[in-house]
């Protein structure tokens, strides 16, 4: 707790070895003291309550199954199709795969605004709003009017957690309205999410089972998690 509220952030291996404990260890002792709304459990470790890490420490954690992830995603992806692409870093090695292809991408991400811009294949839409500087993306009320305008055959969706019943957290609060507006608009939502986020939580609850129609991971996800999967029926690629 101490070297958390000390840098800010610290990850689970670097607190075990700190403190001589397991990781096991660690994650009970950073889940109790997220319940007590001391701190907030984020991938691989935690942060103190409000903070935020930047978009290119958290797109390096992790990389090789992310970048699993989004080439399996894109791979479920149509030539001549509208993709949505949420904000995330897996969601951005999900656009980097889709290069070379012919699509159409709505995106409010400005990260994969850059991936994909070269690319003059793929016909971009931006819903416009507010910049959020640090993990450069658009949010507000003018990107949520904008996105209910538009229709996607499909929608890359991202998470900071996923419950045992499926259902997807978010923590940034800001970015709710948004990933609800894409999941309307879209005919098919694949959730993008390694198998350490399934032990996670966020901060406000985007939706539940009945909106996600695929899962995309990269290992073998929890017993329960994998009966909440088939009871809703949706499926699963493991990258």
């Amino acid at each position: 707790m101490l070297r958390v509220v000390r840098s800010g952030s610290s990850h689970v291996s670097d607190l075990a070895e700190q403190f001589g404990v397991s990781e096991m260890t660690v994650r009970r002792d950073l889940r109790e003291l997220a319940r007590a709304g001391k701190l907030e459990r984020v991938h691989g470790g935690a942060l103190l309550a409000g903070a935020e890490p930047p978009f290119e420490q958290t797109a390096i954690e992790r990389f090789a199954a992310k970048d699993r992830i989004g080439a399996a995603a894109a791979a479920l992806v149509a030539d001549g199709e509208t993709v949505m692409i949420d904000i995330g870093t897996t969601t951005l090695q999900a656009a980097h795969h889709l290069h070379g292809r012919r699509l159409r991408v709505v995106t409010s991400s400005l990260a994969v605004l850059e991936e994909l811009l070269p690319d003059e294949g793929i016909e971009l839409m931006l819903p416009g709003g507010v910049v959020r500087r640090n993990y450069r993306s658009l949010v507000g009320v003018l990107a949520e009017d904008a996105l209910r305008q538009v229709r996607a055959d499909v929608l890359f969706l991202g998470t900071s957690g996923v419950d045992e019943q499926l259902a997807v957290w978010d923590s940034t609060i800001v970015e709710v309205p948004i990933k609800r507006a894409m999941i309307e608009a879209a005919d098919r939502v694949v959730l993008l999410a390694d198998a350490e986020k399934f032990a996670m939580r966020g901060v406000m609850r985007v939706c539940g089972a009945t909106a996600i129609d695929h899962v995309v991971t990269d290992a073998a996800l929890p017993d329960p998690v994998c009966a909440a999967i088939e009871e809703a029926g949706i499926g699963v690629t493991r990258a």
